[in-house]
């Protein structure tokens, strides 16, 4: 069944690359009531990755949801990277995994044994991020979209947020960019890295960030706003200005070479929107490109003083960038 299914198909947009554009998003999200519960911590003013309600003063619960089309052909591939993706902000904010709920839609002839191992390689991913898959809930719908709703704890004075960032500071990548450019543009092998890369889960980084304590500044995942996207609001929440270094950059085989070879998703123009008259961009197209592609279940981005750098780069992290003084805003270099 897997091998004759292609759930591209029976989408039209797929991973995160369907989110609105962050900059509508902003809008809508400044148009709703604040909340005056002072045991919320995070919420909508300013948002973050996820929000944050203090229960007691040892423990914090965090709350996400995310859930978007198919951008793979396969439904275990499907399911483990729509997983790994929506417990991604949980990481992100500090916190370990411990409950999520599936969220489903699909039509109704879809075939039965896919959303089976959808659902699967869903479960076996959470099992591994350190929670459980505890209900859910599936409606019809004319496309399938598949996500969850995770949960997760963190001492309430231990949750990391996009703002905090210091100049000197230097800016850390976990995993590689540029999965919408190598699905897009690849071979086959390189999609199949880009694919194996988002399968996998921010548990690891998350738990190396955590060996570094008080010198983790800020800390966010890179999804659909791309590098540039996610790097403008650490850089608009600290007050400061990130440099990123974009002959530095890591990316996945294959999305490099679309780049160059002027390919563009469907998310790049809405990204290069969000940061405009916000970046001021030195570097080729083809590397800004790199930096403007939407992620799905990509990499933590961290800000961290540059004594600490090192630690991080021997586990496999690399240099996106450093935080200076200046006006809030991101400089791509060349």
């Amino acid at each position: 069944m897997n091998a004759q299914l292609r759930l591209t198909e029976w989408t039209s947009c797929g991973g995160c690359a369907a989110k609105w554009g962050a900059s509508l998003l902003s809008e809508l999200v400044s148009e709703l009531p604040g909340s005056f519960d002072k045991s919320l911590l995070v919420g909508l003013a300013p948002f973050d990755d996820a929000a944050v309600y203090k229960v007691t003063d040892e423990i914090a619960l965090v709350s996400t949801t995310d859930f978007f089309p198919p951008l793979v052909d396969d439904p275990d591939d499907f399911g483990a990277i729509a997983a790994a993706n929506a417990c991604s902000d949980v990481f992100a904010m500090g916190a370990h995994v411990v409950m999520a709920i599936n969220v489903a839609a699909f039509p109704e002839h879809f075939p039965h044994d896919a959303i089976t191992a959808i659902f699967a390689a869903a479960s076996k991913v959470v099992t591994e991020a350190g929670g459980s898959i505890a209900g859910g809930h599936t409606i019809r719908n004319p496309e399938p979209i598949f996500g969850l709703a995770v949960q997760g704890v963190v001492h309430p004075e231990k949750v990391w947020r996009k703002g905090g960032a210091k100049p000197g500071d230097v800016v850390m990548m976990s995993k590689p960019i540029g999965t919408a450019l190598a699905l897009a543009g690849g071979c086959s092998t390189d999609k199949r890295a880009a694919i194996n890369g988002m399968r996998v889960l921010n548990r690891r980084a998350a738990d190396q960030l955590r060996e570094l304590g008080h010198d983790v500044h800020a800390v966010t995942d890179v999804t659909g706003y791309g590098l540039a996207g996610h790097g403008w609001e650490v850089a608009e929440r600290g007050n400061v200005r990130l440099h990123i270094e974009t002959s530095n950059i890591v990316s996945y085989p294959g999305a490099a070479k679309a780049a160059a070879d002027g390919l563009r998703t469907g998310g790049d123009p809405r990204n290069r929107a969000y940061v405009e008259g916000r970046a001021v961009v030195h570097a080729p197209d083809e590397r800004a490109a790199l930096c403007f592609d939407p992620q799905t279940s990509g990499g933590l981005l961290a800000a961290i003083p540059a004594t600490r750098e090192a630690e991080l780069s021997a586990q496999g992290w690399w240099r996106a960038g450093f935080i200076a003084d200046g006006a809030p805003g991101i400089v791509l270099e060349a």
